[in-house]
């Protein structure tokens, strides 16, 4: 593994622009579960309360369970040492963005500024009728479902829907980092979900180096991963950085 490592610190180094990509095993070492496999959320709750037409038309049972994953749970998990190191990197030069399917807001409280939020986040909302949008500290969810306070439309969580497309702005700024990329970093994402699970397989084919960490193997290691360090995010990406700087 040290040579791995070493290796991977040594692309890094001579990396005029590097990227990272995220998905959920980052911020599983902060308390966050995944949502997919044996432990993941939707093991025990049913996934259709993030379909866009049922929140429309079953609004307060999808907020109750919106609440208690996103609010009552989410709220309290903090970056962990994967997400302190990337912000690192970004503040010395050696990473341009992060590109997260992650909707819980880790990499920007770490510290990270260039986030591409490839599904939204789940630290703002928005009104569906007039488009108002609010903080969660803004929101009062002890009464669901959350309406507007100034047209007293439904609000919804500003991440994605199944049924809804990718944030334009992100998913252009995605395209244009996986273009302009020399080494992509891939850390705790199996590589499932569509479309971002194409975005790793982009950056390869315009010759960037792809530098994994998962701890299991995921669709990319056999396939486009030059580096794969298996491994908890936040050990791997101490270990690594110790070797750069």
């Amino acid at each position: 593994m040290d040579s791995l490592i070493n290796e991977a610190a040594g692309l890094i180094k001579q990396s005029k622009y590097t990227t990272a990509f995220t998905g959920a095993g980052i911020s599983v070492e902060s308390g966050i579960p995944p949502f997919r496999g044996a432990t993941g959320l939707w093991s025990r709750y049913n996934p259709i309360v993030l379909d866009i037409d049922y929140f429309h038309s079953h609004s307060l049972e999808s907020w109750r369970v919106i609440k208690e994953i996103f609010y009552d749970f989410f709220g309290e998990a903090k970056p962990n040492e994967a997400h302190k190191v990337l912000a690192k990197m970004e503040q010395a030069g050696l990473l341009k963005n992060i590109i997260t399917q992650n909707i819980d807001n880790l990499h920007q409280e770490a510290g990270s500024r260039e986030v591409y939020e490839f599904h939204g986040n789940s630290r703002e909302l928005v009104c569906t009728e007039c488009g108002k949008r609010f903080t969660m500290g803004d929101v009062n969810f002890a009464k669901l479902p959350v309406t507007c306070d100034s047209c007293g439309g439904l609000v919804k969580p500003d991440f994605i829907f199944f049924g809804e497309g990718i944030p334009p702005a992100a998913y252009e700024k995605s395209l244009a980092a996986a273009e302009n990329a020399e080494v992509f970093l891939v850390i705790g994402t199996t590589g499932e979900i569509m479309p971002a699970s194409q975005i790793p397989i982009m950056a390869k084919n315009k010759g960037a180096k792809i530098i994994e960490i998962n701890v299991e193997p995921s669709n990319y290691t056999h396939h486009i991963t030059d580096l794969f360090l298996k491994g908890k995010a936040g050990e791997m990406m101490e270990r690594l950085y110790e070797k750069i700087i």
